[in-house]
């Protein structure tokens, strides 16, 4: 009870939820939903991983979401060209390509470097001196090619011409002023003032200011109706009711507020309020650049009384008969749902070419959807063709409506978020029922009051992908019986707002190192410049990283701000990772007291989710090389793998011998353990007490290195740091059979084999007895049980079996010719295509799998990096494992 007590109260402290709010039911606050103290707690709780997890459902595909994928896009495009200041001439300029971006950074490649991308540099939009091509021509500065290719042709100007000619150049505003950096949605910030459409009049409009946004996603408040929350509507950025300042003036529409509020005000009020809005909106206007993704308005074919079929507004949990009643011009018209009463409710709704949720007649019919239809219809059975002669209308042409069999990839069981039609101020978790055509049926989890399943466009822009919540920082309904834990295990933080930008003054001299600095108080020049830090793609990777993924990295980053540069190394390792949630995890977990550190928010994605975690990052110069050897610990990678020092051929860290694979690692260790003591010997053939505990530790080991991955509460032995600088001592120590232990956690064959209890257990156990001692070479019989003493079977035929097994297990002994971390990918690909496994090669060639990475697959990691079933990842871990047993052998030593 103390637990959630607390709990309740750090939320609160958080939230400040005030009792008007909660009371509002028109408002479309998401605050209201907070006041529930069981949904808090859910809320706070919820696991989207866990929850797929337990469902055994897919999230939706990022990809399926048009709306989101739009928003996140940068304002510059890789591909575009602009000109850059030369590194080594700031005086002269070239024109420069954009390679890729990461928020106000972007990777640059000078013109004339063709596919080679060891020159390519990181400059930050806001502080490099970029500007748009032709810049130099009108400003009179040096176009110069850098010194490093300048010879390579003869005639640049030729092969500016022909580099530019078709080529997308950055645009201006983009490069300087207001939009400098940014990204559309980040345009629109809390009191931006926008025009708002008349949801039944398509020529009027009444200005409406932005309350807040959330990843696109505007809550809008008529001007003039500051005071009141009532009224507020939830719209996305890209909807096309939204428009300028301007544009009504300019298209001559009227600029009336809406009917519905138009009595709340007299006419002074509102008029007093416009003319303020249309001064601040001069003073400060919205950038253009927002609207750019706007699609354009089609021209439709409708015709008044032409008969169709619609999603009811009101109630998005049926469809209807509905007619066209008033065609506006080309571009709007006005349906409304059929009613037949003497005294017939008007429902409705302003519509063009593109509109979601309208339907030819039929359409229910053909997919099996049920039709509701209109109120006071006299028959018992619904039928299109009675029901136009009855009415005497026709039906709209199908050349009317936009592809009505178009569903985006979504697909029934799959889990996305969804604003609530009820409240469209609460998104909550969805679950997709049914899926026909275009339309979806969602049903929404968590609600308080029980609702059917609703209708929804696989275009609406008020679906979102699972993690889309949490990385805008707003607050997701979750389902009743959500996934709770007391510890958490995801890498998920608090919203970025309730994150402290830097540490507290007062706490900086106490994170700074005890040796006396006097002159610490003021800000020294340099002291907050992180020097280059170079990506030493060549040095050991480690288990997280993907070396393919490492390679392609940049060569440098930097020099510049220490926790921007910084935040933009840990954001590529994330990256290049096999699973950026478990980095996320890791990086997590690195800290010092003495650091003067600032806290950043850092993210991943991984298979269509989004996760965040509060990432320690050091502050200044002095402490950026111990952070960096910090990280590569954590992340069980070479130290020099991205540090401030550049490792041109031989690592100082000698990693290329020592860490590699864990194979060479651990044979280099295993030497000085090689004779243990005779007792020991004894003891491993004593009884059955020591086999049957080393089958035991190392399930529990497998088990242990599992959940690394995924949790972040990890014990001391579990520990990246501790369990390298432990395990040579634990090693010694203990006896022979718990030395093979160790030695299978680290080369990982054992988490390769545990799944699969045909052949490969005798690999494994194959590969640890070759090495253990002097013994002589034939200890098959030891190999083809797990039990201490093979004669305890004493049955021939199971002696035959074993012969039989072991004859056919040599007979497939492979011979190496070459040393296997040696193999180029080239090499991977030649081997697996000579193997049953030959339809696979194309993967190791697409993720760039050399032969140290060969090594170190595992059946886990097949499953999950090469998203294989299990049949197919056993047969090539088998094959993989043949690899492994022959290098051992051959090359080991």
């Amino acid at each position: 009870m103390e637990t959630r007590a607390s709990f309740i109260a750090t939320m609160q402290e958080t939230q400040h939820l005030s009792p008007e709010k909660g009371q509002s039911p028109a408002n479309g606050n998401r605050e209201q939903f907070d006041s529930d103290e069981g949904s808090s707690i859910e809320d706070a709780d919820f696991n989207w991983d866990e929850f797929l997890e337990e469902t055994g459902a897919s999230a939706a595909p990022h990809t399926s979401f048009k709306h989101v994928e739009i928003s996140l896009q940068s304002s510059f495009q890789p591909g575009m060209k602009l000109e850059v200041a030369n590194k080594s001439n700031p005086d002269t300029y070239w024109v420069a390509t954009i390679i890729t971006t990461c928020g106000q950074l972007l990777l640059l490649r000078y013109c004339g470097y063709g596919d080679d991308r060891r020159a390519d540099f990181w400059c930050d939009v806001m502080t490099a001196d970029l500007h748009p091509v032709g810049w130099c021509t009108q400003n009179n500065k040096v176009l110069m090619p850098p010194d490093a290719i300048k010879d390579k042709y003869m005639d640049w100007t030729e092969f500016l011409i022909h580099d530019l000619t078709g080529a997308r150049t950055a645009p201006a505003n983009l490069l300087e002023g207001p939009l400098r950096g940014k990204n559309p949605v980040d345009l629109i910030t809390v009191d931006s003032l926008i025009e708002l459409q008349d949801s039944q009049n398509p020529f009027q409009y009444w200005i409406v200011s932005v309350v807040e946004n959330v990843g696109g996603r505007l809550r809008l408040r008529y001007v003039g109706l500051e005071e009141t929350e009532s009224y507020d509507q939830w719209l996305f950025y890209l909807d096309c009711r939204l428009r300028p300042v301007g544009w009504c003036q300019e298209n001559k529409y009227r600029m009336d507020p809406p009917a519905d509020i138009y009595s709340l005000k007299t006419i002074s009020e509102w008029k007093c309020a416009l003319e303020k809005s249309l001064n601040d909106a001069a003073n400060f206007p919205l950038p253009m650049e927002v609207f750019k993704d706007h699609a354009d308005l089609r021209n439709h074919f409708f015709a008044v009384g032409m008969k169709l079929e619609v999603v009811n507004v009101r109630e998005p949990f049926h469809i209807c008969p509905a007619s066209v009643t008033t065609v506006f011009n080309n571009h709007y018209l006005q349906v409304t749902i059929d009613d037949l009463r003497p005294e017939p409710s008007k429902i409705s709704m302003l519509c063009h070419a593109d509109s979601l949720g309208i339907l030819p007649i039929q359409w229910c019919l053909k997919n099996g959807v049920n039709l509701t239809p209109p109120k006071g219809y006299s028959g018992q059975d619904f039928d299109w063709a009675d029901y136009q002669k009855q009415c005497g209308a026709e039906a709209a042409p199908h050349l009317c409506f936009r592809n009505t069999s178009f569903s985006r990839g979504f697909t029934k069981n799959m889990k996305l978020e969804a604003v609530n039609p009820r409240n469209p101020a609460e998104i909550c978790v969805a679950s997709i029922t049914s899926v026909k055509g275009r339309l979806m049926w969602l049903h929404l989890e968590g609600l308080q009051m029980p609702s059917p399943e609703y209708i929804v466009d696989v275009e609406s822009m008020d679906i979102f992908p699972v993690g889309w919540c949490e990385a805008n920082a707003y607050n997701l309904t979750p389902p009743h019986k959500a996934v709770l834990r007391r510890k958490r295990r995801i890498a998920v933080v608090q919203p970025e707002k309730q994150l402290p930008s830097t540490v507290p003054v007062e706490k900086i001299p106490h994170d700074l190192c005890p040796v006396p600095q006097p002159d610490t108080t003021g800000t020294i020049n340099g002291r907050y410049c992180c020097p280059q830090l170079y990506i030493n793609h060549r040095c050991f990777s480690g288990p997280y990283l993907n070396k393919g993924r490492i390679a392609e990295l940049p060569q440098s980053v930097g020099p510049g701000k220490c926790v921007l540069v910084l935040k933009e190394v840990l954001s590529m390792v994330i990256n290049a990772a096999y699973k950026p949630g478990s980095v996320l995890r890791e990086l997590q977990l690195v800290e010092d007291p003495q650091w003067n550190f600032q806290e950043e928010t850092l993210k991943a994605k991984y298979r269509g989710k989004t996760y965040r975690a509060t990432v320690k990052i050091v502050r200044t110069s002095d402490q950026v090389a111990d952070f960096c050897r910090r990280v590569c610990a954590k992340l069980e990678c070479c130290p020099n793998l991205f540090s401030p020092v550049l490792v041109a051929e031989v690592c100082p860290e000698n990693c290329s011998i020592h860490t590699k694979t864990k194979y060479t690692y651990y044979y280099g260790k295993r030497k000085k353990i090689i004779k243990p003591p005779i007792g020991e010997n004894n003891n491993m053939r004593s009884g059955h007490v020591k086999p049957a505990r080393r089958r035991k530790r190392r399930k529990s080991i497998f088990v242990q290195k599992k959940r690394r991955s995924s949790a972040v509460d990890l014990n001391a032995a579990g520990s990246a740091e501790e369990s390298e600088d432990d395990e040579p001592d634990v090693m010694e120590d203990e006896t022979g059979s718990e030395e093979t232990s160790s030695e299978l956690r680290d080369d990982q064959t054992d988490t390769s084999s545990a799944e699969v209890p045909s052949a490969r257990p005798r690999r494994a156990v194959t590969l640890r007895s070759s090495t253990e001692s002097d013994r002589p070479p034939p200890t098959e019989r030891a190999r083809r049980s797990r039990r201490p003493q093979p004669h305890s079977y004493g049955e021939a035929e199971k002696c035959t079996q074993v012969k039989e097994e072991i004859k056919q297990e040599e007979e497939e002994k492979l011979i190496l010719d070459s040393n296997p971390l040696e193999w180029t990918v080239t090499d991977v690909v030649r081997f697996i295509k000579l193997t049953d496994c030959a339809p696979l090669a194309k993967i190791f060639q697409e993720q760039d799998i050399d032969g140290q990475a060969l090594l170190l697959l595992t059946l886990p990691t097949v499953q999950e990096c090469m998203e294989l079933k299990l049949g197919p990842a056993i047969k090539l871990c088998h094959q993989i494992e043949r690899v492994k047993v022959a290098f051992y052998a051959q090359y080991a030593n």
